[in-house]
């Protein structure tokens, strides 16, 4: 699964733009801003979830889940889960 949040995190640490990941992945336009606007993760279709996670892992990018290591290095970022107690 991968959230709205990692989507634009992802495009925004490539530099790149709604438009150009949709080329990258072979989608529409109007598909990629659907699925970013997701609230929580991102819905649609599962091929075109597909093809967007394989654009970015092509283009560098490394999805990490909850709780999942990150083993093959490279900078990245990771948001915390919100503390109850605050």
């Amino acid at each position: 699964m991968m959230t709205a949040a990692q989507m634009r995190a992802a495009r925004a640490l490539l530099g790149i733009d709604q438009k150009t990941l949709a080329e990258l992945s072979g989608l529409s336009i109007p598909t990629i801003q659907r699925m970013e606007s997701s609230g929580g993760n991102v819905r649609g279709v599962v091929e075109s979830l597909t093809r967007v996670v394989a654009a970015l892992e092509a283009a560098g990018i490394e999805l990490i889940g909850d709780g999942a290591a990150s083993p093959s290095g490279g900078r990245g970022v990771r948001l915390k889960s919100s503390s109850s107690s605050s």
